[in-house]
C-alpha cells in the first residue's frame, strides 16, 4: 500500500483504520453483506468474515471485504 503501513487494533476494522489515516474506501453496509468495499489483496491471507464472497472466491485469497474481515497473516497488502 502506497503511503505507509497501518496497524489495525482489535477494536477497529481495516476500513475504520484507513479512514483514520484519511484513506477512503467506498462502503455501504459495513457488515460484510453488500460487497461495496470489496478490495483486491496483493499479499497476505485474509480472514474472511463477510457474507458476500463465495467459498471459491475466499479460497482464491485475492480479494476481501475490509469492512469486516481481518488477516491471518501479520501483514496484509491491499490494492487501494
Amino acid at each position: 500500500m502506497s503511503g505507509g503501513d497501518y496497524e489495525v487494533p482489535p477494536d477497529k476494522s481495516i476500513v475504520e483504520t484507513l479512514r483514520d489515516a484519511s484513506i477512503s474506501v467506498p462502503t455501504s453496509c459495513e457488515q460484510g453483506v453488500c460487497g461495496t468495499c470489496l478490495t483486491a489483496g496483493l499479499e497476505g491471507t485474509p480472514d474472511h468474515r463477510d457474507m458476500f464472497l463465495t467459498d471459491e472466491e475466499r479460497e482464491a485469497n485475492d480479494q476481501m471485504t475490509p469492512c469486516v474481515s481481518r488477516s491471518y497473516t501479520a501483514v496484509i497488502v491491499l490494492d487501494l
